[in-house]
């Protein structure tokens, strides 16, 4: 697999991460996600 599209894939997950984990429990119970939510929505992007 390409490097450069490994690293925008690893960008992407991490953006993601940071995004949703410095939203408030209630803002994210508001889009019915969870803390656990938030590393497997994550991941979906870095597939």
């Amino acid at each position: 697999m390409n490097p450069i599209h490994i690293a925008k894939k690893w960008l992407a997950y991490r953006r993601t991460m940071n995004e949703l984990g410095g939203l408030s429990n209630q803002a994210l119970n508001d889009i019915g996600l969870t803390r656990y939510d938030i590393r497997d929505i994550a991941a979906r992007v870095y597939r």
